[in-house]
């Protein structure tokens, strides 16, 4: 059996805003910063190590990995993006509905909440499917924190109590062919 961490990137400007980032970006703050340093120092101190990194292709993921894992190689992958929230992208979040999204964001040019879903099980399983993934991270986004484990019957929202917060991160163990088992939720900045 293999592991997966997936980890949420750090703190960025639209997070403190409050804006919808899905798609489009925002720099890492300097408590973003620290914070990927600090889940860095929580791998290191926990005694794992990556035999493969993966990114979304967000700068505030890449800027996150290379933070958590400085010098080491690692994938850019667009299946790891965030929801794509089409027109909602870069507005407040004083704007959002109540979950379930189902195909709100599809009629403003986004991401239905299934596909969106079905992209994220589809990219890590394919990922982990590779040979020699062992111990692999995958630095991701809020919401695709929260979809990946909900196509397996899981809702870490009611397994914590409260959303991933930046730089939290949902461990799994993958039966090499297509079961993911939610091991734990840390959040090594708190």
């Amino acid at each position: 059996m293999s592991k997966v961490y997936m980890i949420r990137h750090g703190q960025t400007l639209f997070n403190v805003l409050r804006r919808k980032q899905g798609w489009c970006d925002s720099p890492l703050t300097e408590l973003g910063i620290e914070q990927a340093r600090q889940a860095g120092a929580y791998f290191r101190e926990q005694g794992i190590q990556f035999d493969h990194v993966y990114s979304s292709t967000s700068e505030r993921c890449c800027d996150t990995t290379e933070l958590i894992v400085p010098g080491v190689p690692y994938e850019r992958v667009k299946g790891l993006k965030e929801w794509n929230f089409g027109k909602f992208e870069g507005i407040t979040e004083d704007l959002n509905l109540e979950p379930p999204f189902g195909d709100f964001y599809v009629q403003f040019g986004g991401e239905d909440e299934m596909e969106f879903r079905d992209r994220l099980v589809r990219t890590v399983t394919e990922l982990m499917r590779r040979p020699e993934h062992e111990s692999v991270l995958m630095v991701s986004h809020g919401a695709a924190i929260a979809q990946f484990p909900r196509a397996f019957g899981v809702d870490l929202r009611e397994v914590t109590g409260k959303r991933v917060g930046n730089c939290g991160m949902a461990v799994y163990e993958f039966d090499g062919d297509s079961s993911f088992t939610l091991l734990d939720v840390v959040n090594p900045n708190e």
